[in-house]
């Protein structure tokens, strides 16, 4: 396939594939909870888990991927994801659910670093910013169908049924990458030496990669903790998937409305603030309120605003020369931040005794991203600027 909107399609599917995996525990997470007698806090543990080993595999993914190459990689990525989640099958003791979950997250960490770097490749100076955004919300659009269908299947056939069809969509994944993808003709070349970052350079991109892991703990607090919620409230397992799935839909349309909304305006700070602002004020209303579709609703159309904006920030800091390593820090601190946050969010709402703890974290970690924008252009004003 050379239809480079063709290309990006199947690396929207193949990286839907990862959303898939991620949403697995949260979606039959009162199933889990069952089955193996963990508490909140323990499932929050499980589904943080999946992103830890970007602590470690942000920064030497990108020699992965130029050593052994971007498809090679990929593939190698999703028969990773595969076997961790035949592991969380095969066993019912919680070392091995551990265990799978790392083998797992390890695959979808190495995915998700080359694909973004293979979309760039393909869309470089070519409706990079439309391109961006439909690839990123290949993450809601997984995690709404994990939602959608997994609680179904586990409350008939069990969590190890549910566990079985994520590992089925990762196995089709392969055949489609591995068909469906091709390298473009003409790839940017990397320069050979790579420059290093300067101390404000630096900071910037830290801050940036906070102000993207804090947002998300925001966005996963809803899809994590709100099914629980609605099934504290009363509602069926099923249902409360479902009526949370609607927040992921509407994400997946909001956040191409954002990028659109940030480059037509010419202000993507005074979206992702508002965004931020608005998508906070929700948070804190849906724990409080009988209303509850309405406000997923509202989420829906709101919470992903922000992502366009935020993913723009390394840029504007980042050379051509530094981009390798900038990314690769940013993504480190964007992994260590989603790694902490669950678990964090997990003791809370145990320590509280209801879900609607969590969500009142994520509240305040969406209240965070404005004020660490902030220190974000101090340091930016500082850098000389570029003749």
């Amino acid at each position: 396939m050379r239809n480079r909107w063709g290309i990006l399609a199947v690396l929207f599917i193949v990286r839907l594939t990862m959303a898939f995996q991620f949403q697995s525990v949260a979606a039959v997470a009162p199933l889990l909870g069952a089955k193996f007698d963990a508490s909140l806090a323990d499932i929050g543990l499980l589904i943080g888990l999946y992103l830890t080993p970007g602590v470690a595999l942000s920064l030497p993914g990108g020699e992965i991927g130029r050593r052994l190459g971007d498809k090679a990689t990929v593939a190698g990525a999703l028969l990773l994801m595969l076997i961790g989640q035949l592991a969380m099958v095969a066993s019912d003791s919680w070392g091995w659910q551990i265990a799978g979950r790392l083998i797992a997250g390890g695959g979808a960490v190495l995915l998700g670093v080359m694909m973004t770097k293979m979309v760039t490749d393909w869309f470089a100076g070519k409706e990079i910013a439309t391109a961006m955004a439909i690839f990123v919300t290949s993450w809601p659009a997984g995690i709404a169908t994990s939602l959608l269908t997994l609680p179904a299947v586990g409350t008939v056939y069990g969590v190890s049924a549910a566990y079985l069809s994520v590992a089925a969509l990762i196995g089709l994944g392969i055949p489609l990458l591995v068909v469906g993808y091709r390298s473009p003709s003409i790839a940017a070349a990397a320069p050979s030496a790579p420059s290093r970052l300067d101390r404000n350079t630096l900071f910037a991109v830290i801050i940036a990669g906070l102000i993207w892991g804090v947002f998300n703990i925001g966005f996963t607090m809803i899809f994590s903790f709100g099914p629980t919620l609605l099934v504290e409230r009363g509602w069926s397992i099923t249902a409360a998937g479902s009526a949370i799935s609607i927040v992921l839909w509407l994400a997946a349309l909001s956040g191409i409305a954002g990028g659109f909304l940030a480059d037509w305006t010419e202000r993507p700070q005074s979206v992702l603030v508002i965004g931020c602002l608005l998508f906070a004020l929700l948070m804190l209303m849906l724990p409080r309120s009988e209303a509850v579709i309405p406000i997923v609703i509202a989420i829906g159309a709101i919470s992903a605003l922000p992502a366009g904006p935020i993913m723009s920030l390394p840029a504007r800091v980042l050379e051509p020369q530094t981009r390798a390593i900038g990314m690769g820090i940013f993504f480190t601190v964007f992994y260590v931040v989603m790694m902490l946050g669950p678990a964090i969010a997990g003791a809370i709402a145990k320590w509280a005794g209801s879900a609607a703890a969590a969500l009142d974290f994520g509240t305040a970690a969406l209240l965070a991203c404005p004020v660490l924008l902030w220190g974000y252009n101090r340091i930016v004003a500082l850098r000389p600027q570029a003749a």
